[in-house]
This record gives structure tokens, C-alpha cells and sequence, in this order.
């Protein structure tokens, strides 16, 4: 897991003439880190990128998008699901004109729910800067349609935010002591993290987005890369999967309060531990051979470094739970997807994508 930025001014395209969204047409926004980064760190100066083989080795084109994963990541798998395009970076040349209206991902490998999380990976999009893209995005969207339907388009828009993961992995948990580790007990931390979370959803919501699905972390002490350098055994770190044990339950907790508090179910929690604990403690019951070696790394589990075209990789990813030390094979991500759409209240506060869809579409 990777991502805070060099402020780039986005290229603000000619402006063609473009007609509004047709009439039921949903727009979608990603914002978070690189399990929903779709390739905007292609364009920064940073060590966080996936722009190299073997990524995207089952992607349509066989080539690495920027992507964290073999080939879909989640915000296709849901764009699909609308029956949409993918949405396009939001620093790429290509988001212009009637592409605007598709959406955009905002989101950057490396960053967390913090400022001061992934501060190693150099030109980062923190969530700040994301959330100022997003603004722009608007702006320029206005220019086109008219600040009535750009309002309109993003009212009516799905939202999708993936924060946490590397505020204990890349933050907290980076070295045996960090800043965060003397200032915070683990369960203190994870209250630190929602309350700031809290601030960013509000803002959110303050800029226009009224349907948001919210991910918690996922298993962290159960990845690839921790079982390789603290595993004893084979089985899950205690440290990171106890801060992810902690740290789900507050945010569904506190997106209870912030929908009660606003009169209506805008934020919609996806508790993505427990979605990947499924596959993680049984692996073979949804076609995996394992859920404790990466299919594209080295050392232990396939757990070391980064995944390269050096590394060890399986010939099936189909069979793999987790792709690289960090992030889950397409796969897994269809399982996870799929869960979102149709999963039950474990999983799901307080509905699932499909009943959104339907309200949505009835509204």
C-alpha cells in the first residue's frame, strides 16, 4: 500500500462543446491510495508507481496501467457495475471534455488519512490535494455544462474513499519507533485517524458528494509483506491486525453518527476487513491455493521489496488472493466488489451498492 504531492496544476482542457450528462448517466470519484489508484502517480516524481511489468500482466492491454494489481483494480470492478468506463486519473492529458463527465480518480498510491503518512514516497497526492483537485475538477466541469448541471452531476455521482491502510503500515508501524508510536497507544491512533477521517468526509459532503462509500483498512497483520517480516508461524501479525481490529468498528461507528447527524444515509461503510478476512481464513472455499504468498514478489511469502519484472510470479493469478506483498489480485478484487453490491450488514452499513443503485434510481 503507498501515497501526500507536489501540487501539479492540472492541464485545463480546450473547451469543446459538450452536452450534460444524459439523464440517469451516474458520474464516479475516487479518492484515496493505491488500492484504488488507477495511475495519477504515473505522473509524479515518486517511487510509489506501479507503471512497470509485470503490472497489468492481465489487464486488456497487458500492460502496467499504474494500477496496483494484475489487472482491474476495485473503482473499475464498480464502474462496471454502473455500467460506465472506467474513470481516467485525474492528472491524465485524456481527462478532457466529455471524459470529465465519466468522473475522475483522484486517488494516490502512498497516502493515508494523515499528512504525515507516506512522507517517504516523496511527491505523493495527499488527501488535502485530492480534495482541492476535486474542486477544480467542478470548476472546469461548470465551464463546460454550466455550474447548475456540473452541481447536478456531482450530486448525483458515487463516491469511493480507501484511507487508513498506510497510516498504521506506513506511518505507525513503519519502524520499530516512530513519532505517531510515542505519541499514540494503538487505540488512541485509531481515534486520532477517524476523528481526522471524519473532517475529510465532511468536506466532502461540503463540496456536493451525497453518496459515499467508505472502506476501512483491510487484514493488515494477514498481508504478504507482513508475514514475510513479523509472522511467527505463518499466521497474522498481532500489532497491525489488532490497530485494524480496532480502527473498522470506530468507522462504522462514526459514520452512523455523521448520517444520523446530516438526516440521511450519505456515507456508506464497507468493511473491507472483514470482506478479505473471509478469503484470508479460508482460502479454498473461494478458489484460492493460498492466501499467504504473493504471486509477484521475493523472499518469504513473496513478501520482500516491491513486485518487478525480477520478482518471482506465479503462472496463475486466478489461484493467488493477494498479487504483490501488499494488494489483492483482480481476483480477489471481483470477491470484494462483489461483496460491495450485494453483502449483507457484516459487511455492508447500512445497505449495499445494489439497494443504492435502486433508491438511486427510483429517487
Amino acid at each position: 500500500m503507498w501515497p501526500p504531492i507536489a501540487i501539479l496544476v492540472a492541464t485545463v482542457a480546450a473547451v469543446a462543446v459538450v452536452a450534460a450528462p444524459a439523464e440517469g448517466a451516474r458520474a464516479f470519484f475516487v479518492f484515496g491510495d493505491s488500492l484504488v489508484d488507477n495511475g495519477n502517480n504515473n505522473y509524479l516524481l515518486t517511487t510509489a508507481r506501479a507503471d512497470s511489468p509485470p503490472y497489468g500482466i492481465d489487464y486488456p492491454t497487458h500492460r502496467p496501467t499504474g494500477r496496483f494489481s494484475n489487472g482491474y483494480n476495485i473503482p473499475d470492478l464498480i464502474s462496471q457495475a454502473l455500467g460506465a468506463e472506467s474513470t481516467l486519473p485525474y492528472l491524465s492529458p485524456e481527462l478532457r471534455g466529455e471524459k470529465l463527465l465519466v468522473g475522475a480518480n483522484f486517488a494516490s498510491a502512498g497516502i493515508g488519512i494523515l499528512n504525515d503518512t507516506g512522507v517517504q514516497f516523496a511527491n505523493i497526492i495527499r488527501i488535502s490535494g485530492q480534495i482541492e483537485f476535486f474542486r477544480q475538477y467542478q470548476a472546469r466541469v461548470s465551464a463546460i455544462i454550466g455550474q447548475a448541471e456540473a452541481q447536478r452531476l456531482v450530486n448525483g455521482a458515487l463516491v469511493l474513499i480507501t484511507l487508513g491502510g498506510n497510516d498504521f503500515v506506513n506511518n505507525y508501524f513503519l519502524t520499530p519507533i516512530t513519532l505517531r508510536r510515542i505519541q499514540f497507544n494503538i487505540q488512541d491512533f485509531s481515534r486520532f485517524l477517524i476523528s481526522e477521517y471524519r473532517k475529510i468526509l465532511l468536506r466532502l459532503y461540503e463540496l456536493g458528494s451525497r453518496r459515499v462509500l467508505v472502506t476501512g483498512t483491510g487484514p493488515l497483520g494477514c498481508v504478504p509483506s507482513q508475514l514475510a517480516t513479523g509472522s511467527r508461524n505463518g499466521q497474522c501479525v498481532e500489532e497491525p491486525q489488532r490497530a485494524a481490529a480496532i480502527f473498522n468498528p470506530l468507522l462504522v461507528q462514526m459514520i452512523g453518527g455523521l448520517n444520523q447527524e446530516l438526516g440521511s444515509d450519505i456515507f456508506v461503510a464497507a468493511n473491507a476487513m472483514q470482506m478479505q478476512n473471509d478469503f484470508i481464513t479460508n482460502p479454498q472455499a473461494f478458489g484460492f491455493i493460498t492466501s499467504k504468498v504473493a504471486c509477484c514478489g521475493q523472499g518469504p511469502n513473496n513478501g520482500i521489496g516491491i513486485c518487478n519484472a525480477l520478482s518471482n510470479l506465479c503462472p496463475n493469478r486466478e489461484v493467488y488472493a493477494f498479487w504483490d506483498p501488499f494488494h489483492p489480485t483482480e481476483r480477489a478484487n471481483k470477491i470484494i466488489v462483489q461483496t460491495i453490491l450485494t453483502g449483507s450488514d457484516k459487511y455492508m452499513s447500512p445497505m449495499n451498492l445494489s439497494t443504492i443503485m435502486a433508491l438511486d434510481y427510483k429517487a
